[in-house]
C-alpha cells in the first residue's frame, strides 16, 4: 500500500463521512464529478454510469482523457498520479479548472484506496492505455475478477496499450468494485439518489448529457425486473430546470438575470522553488439567475456554487435576496407605479417574504476555489460573491421590470401587484394571528357561535372534528367527550381555495371560521405552536359527497395551514359502510359488527357462514353519519379506544401539489384527461350507485 492511501483505508470516514450507503454514494460523486469538470470546461459532452450486477460501478466519459505522459517530478504517468497521490487533481492550486464540481478535492485516490479492485481506461492519442489496482496499489489481474490473482508492479509500474481508437477520439473509463472489508455489508448504490443527481447536474450544465444503467435487479428498484437505462439531457439549463421545479400557474415567463464581476483575495500559491507563498490574485464570479413568479404562494429557491449544491444558502443567496427586495422596493415606490397600486409607503413596508412569495428560482455562480463554511459544505462563504451578486441582480432586474415591450411591461405589472398583494395579506394575516394567538387569550365571544368547544386547554389531547352540517353536529354533539372534543359543523362543499385568490378565501365564512377557530393563522404566517388543538379530524359521510368534501378541506389544509399536515396532525375519520347484527349462540347476546367496504362486508359474511354463525337479513348500509345514533358515532368513529382514523401525510409535498393542482386547479384540460384515463380502468362492479 502506498503511503496516503494507507492512511485512508485506516480511517476511511476522515475522507468520505461514513462506510455505509452514504460514503459509498460519496465515493461515486468523486469519479462522476471528475467528468463533470470536463463537461464545466468544454471537453465532455455525453457520461455514463453503469451499476453492474456483480456490484461494481462503471464510469464512461468523453472527455479529454487522464494524462498518460509521465510527471516529472514523480518519475509516474499521469493516470497513476491521479489515482495514488491525495489531493492531485486540477482542483488544487495551478490546476486546470476554473470552475469545479467537486466539493471536497479528496478525488480518485481515495476511491482507489477504498476498492478492492480499480480497473481505469484512457483513450488518447490514438491508442487505448489501461492500468488496474488493488486497494490502491497499481498491477496486474490475472482475469476480470476482483478476487483474481495479482501481482504488484515491483519497480517501475507502466500503463499497457490494449487497443487502439481513432484519432481524436478521447474519453476516460473506470470502473471499480468498492472494498467490503471497508463498507458495511448492506451499504448499497441508490439509482435514485443518482436520477436527481443526473437530473440536476444536466439542468447546471445544458448540453452534457448523462446515461444512467442498473443492471443489478435489487427488488424495489426500478431495475427490479431487468436492465433499466435513463438518459438526461436539457439544452434549456437552469430556465428549463426552474420550469421543472415550479408547480403552480406561471405569472411571469422564466427571466434569465446573467453578469459577471471580479474581486481580488490572498491565497497561497506554490512559487518557483516550491513553496507556499500568500499571493493576491484577481477572480471572476459568473452570476446565472433563472426564475419566475407564478399563483402560488411557497417559495423555491436552489442554490449552487460551480453545481454544487449549497441547499443552506450562503453569500450568493444573500446578495440575490438583498437586490431583489431592494429593487422591488425601489419600483414599487416610483410614483406612477404607486399610484396605480394604492401604495401608503407611510402604512406599508415590502418585506422579503413578500418578494419571494410564489417565486421559483435557480440561483448559480461560478468561480475558482470558493470558500465554504461548516462541516458539511452547504453554505457559500467568500465574503465578495455577495456584492458582485446583488449588483447584477439589481441591474438586470431593474432593467426587466422597466422594460419598454409590451409582454415584459404586462408581466413586471404582474409582479408588482403581486408583491404589494402579498405584503397586505401578510399584514392582515398577523393581525388576524395577534388576536387568536393563545386559547386562553381568546374571548368566546371571537369564536364562532356554531362551535362546540372541549372544555381542556391541554391542546396535546385536544381535538377539533370539523363535521358536515347541522344534523352531523346534533348527533356528534351527543356522541363526544366534551371534555377534549370540540366540534365545528361547515354547510355543505366549501370554497375550493385552489382556484380561489387568498382575498376570497379569507372572505369565506366557512374557510375563515375554520382558520379562526384553530387560531394559528395561515400562510406564511401560520405559526404551529399556536394551534389550539393537537388533532384536526375531518368527519365527513362516506359517500361522493363527503369525500369532496374532504377534498375541499384538505385542500384548504394544503394550501394555508401545511404545517398542520406535515406535523402529521390533521386526519380523516373513518365510518363504517355497514352494520351487520350477528345472532348470538345460546344465550349470548346479538353482536354488532362494523365493516368499512364492500370487500370487508364480504369477507365478514363468507367467514360467519364458514363458522356456521347466522345474522340479521336486514344489514344497516350507512348512507351518511346522521343515519347513526350518539352510541354507534361513538363507538364506529369518536371514541378514540375503538375509532378508526387515518392520518393525512405530505411525504412528497411537490407530488401532492401537482395532484392537488390536477383535480382542484384552473386548468380544466388535464383534469379531463385525467377522468377519461381512470374511466378506462374503473371497475364499474365497484360504483355505489
Amino acid at each position: 500500500m502506498l503511503e496516503g492511501l494507507e492512511a485512508v483505508r485506516k480511517r476511511p470516514g476522515m475522507y468520505i463521512g461514513s462506510t455505509d450507503s452514504r460514503g459509498l454514494m460519496h465515493c461515486l460523486w468523486e469519479i462522476i464529478d471528475n467528468a463533470v469538470d470536463e463537461a464545466l470546461a468544454g471537453h465532455c459532452q455525453h457520461i455514463r454510469v453503469v451499476l453492474h450486477a456483480d456490484g461494481s460501478v462503471e464510469v464512461h466519459d468523453d472527455g479529454r482523457g487522464i494524462p498518460v505522459d509521465v510527471e516529472p517530478k514523480t518519475g509516474l504517468t499521469g493516470v497513476e498520479v491521479v489515482f495514488t497521490k491525495l489531493h492531485a487533481g486540477g482542483k488544487f492550486g495551478g490546476g486546470s479548472y476554473n470552475a469545479s464540481g467537486g466539493l471536497h478535492g479528496v478525488g480518485a485516490s481515495v476511491v482507489n484506496a477504498l476498492s478492492s479492485r480499480l480497473d481505469v481506461q484512457v483513450d488518447r492519442g490514438g491508442q487505448v492505455h489501461a492500468m488496474s489496482f488493488r486497494r490502491g496499489e497499481p498491477g496486474l489481474f490475472d482475469g476480470l475478477d476482483p478476487e483474481a490473482e495479482f501481482t504488484p508492479f515491483v519497480d517501475n509500474s507502466a500503463l499497457q496499450i490494449v487497443g487502439k481508437v481513432k484519432r481524436g477520439v478521447t474519453g476516460s473509463r473506470i470502473r471499480y468494485w468498492a472494498d467490503r472489508q471497508i463498507f458495511i455489508k448492506d451499504a448499497t448504490f441508490s439509482y435514485d439518489e443518482l436520477v436527481t443527481r443526473a437530473r440536476q447536474t444536466t439542468y447546471l450544465v445544458p448540453g452534457l448529457e448523462i446515461v444512467l444503467r442498473d443492471e443489478r435487479g435489487l427488488p424495489g428498484t426500478p431495475g427490479a425486473d431487468g436492465p433499466v437505462e435513463e438518459k438526461f439531457l436539457h439544452e434549456g439549463g437552469i430556465g428549463e430546470f426552474v420550469e421543472f421545479l415550479s408547480t403552480d400557474t406561471a405569472v411571469t415567463d422564466v427571466w434569465r438575470l446573467e453578469g459577471t464581476g471580479h474581486f481580488k483575495e490572498n491565497v497561497p500559491v506554490l512559487d518557483g522553488r516550491g513553496q507556499m507563498v500568500h499571493t493576491e490574485v484577481e477572480r471572476e464570479c459568473f452570476v446565472d439567475v433563472a426564475m419566475r413568479w407564478g399563483t402560488g404562494y411557497d417559495t423555491e429557491l436552489r442554490s449552487f456554487v460551480n453545481i454544487i449544491a449549497t441547499p443552506k444558502g450562503g453569500t450568493h443567496v444573500a446578495g440575490y435576496e438583498q437586490a431583489m427586495l431592494k429593487t422591488l422596493r425601489n419600483q414599487i415606490a416610483d410614483p406612477a407605479n404607486k399610484r396605480k397600486l394604492k401604495f401608503n409607503e407611510k402604512n406599508d413596508k415590502i418585506e422579503k417574504d413578500d418578494v419571494l412569495e410564489g417565486l421559483t428560482a435557480v440561483v448559480t455562480v461560478r468561480l475558482a476555489e470558493p470558500q465554504f463554511e461548516g462541516q458539511t459544505k452547504e453554505i457559500l462563504g467568500t465574503n465578495a460573491v455577495r456584492g458582485i451578486v446583488s449588483r447584477v441582480i439589481e441591474r438586470e432586474l431593474t432593467a426587466k421590470l422597466t422594460s419598454a415591450a409590451r409582454a415584459e411591461k404586462a408581466q413586471a405589472t404582474l409582479v408588482l401587484e403581486k408583491v404589494v398583494g402579498a405584503m397586505r395579506t401578510r399584514v392582515t394575516a398577523r393581525q388576524t394571528r395577534e388576536t387568536q394567538r393563545r386559547k386562553n387569550a381568546l374571548e368566546t365571544s371571537s369564536l364562532p357561535t356554531k362551535l362546540k368547544d372541549c372544555r381542556s386547554e391541554d391542546v396535546d389531547r385536544s381535538e377539533l372534528f370539523i363535521v358536515e352540517g347541522d344534523s352531523a353536529l346534533g348527533t356528534a354533539n351527543f356522541a363526544r367527550n366534551s371534555e377534549f372534543q370540540a366540534l365545528l359543523p361547515i354547510r355543505g362543499k366549501i370554497l375550493n381555495v385552489q382556484k380561489a385568490s387568498i382575498s376570497d378565501m379569507l372572505k369565506n365564512a366557512e374557510c375563515g371560521a375554520i382558520i379562526q377557530v384553530i387560531g394559528a393563522g395561515s400562510g406564511r404566517t401560520f405559526e404551529l405552536p399556536a394551534a389550539r388543538y393537537g388533532k384536526i379530524i375531518l368527519m365527513t359521510d362516506a359517500d361522493v359527497d363527503g369525500a369532496h368534501i374532504r377534498t375541499l378541506l384538505l385542500t384548504l389544509f394544503f394550501r394555508y395551514m401545511r404545517p398542520l399536515v406535515e406535523a402529521g396532525r390533521v386526519y380523516a375519520a373513518v365510518p363504517p359502510l355497514h352494520r351487520v347484527e350477528v345472532i348470538g349462540s345460546g344465550r349470548q347476546k346479538n353482536e354488532m359488527v362494523y365493516t368499512y367496504s364492500e370487500q370487508e362486508l364480504t369477507k365478514l359474511l363468507a367467514d360467519l357462514k364458514k363458522r356456521g354463525r347466522s345474522w340479521k337479513e336486514n344489514i344497516q348500509r350507512y348512507k351518511g353519519l346522521g343515519e347513526m345514533d350518539a352510541d354507534q358515532l361513538a363507538e364506529t368513529t369518536m371514541d378514540p379506544r375503538r375509532r378508526t382514523l387515518r392520518r393525512v401525510r405530505m411525504q412528497d409535498a411537490a407530488a401532492a401539489e401537482k395532484v392537488f393542482d390536477l383535480l382542484m386547479g384552473n386548468d380544466v384540460a388535464p383534469r379531463k384527461d385525467f377522468i377519461v384515463e381512470g374511466a378506462a380502468r374503473l371497475d364499474r362492479e365497484r360504483i355505489d350507485a
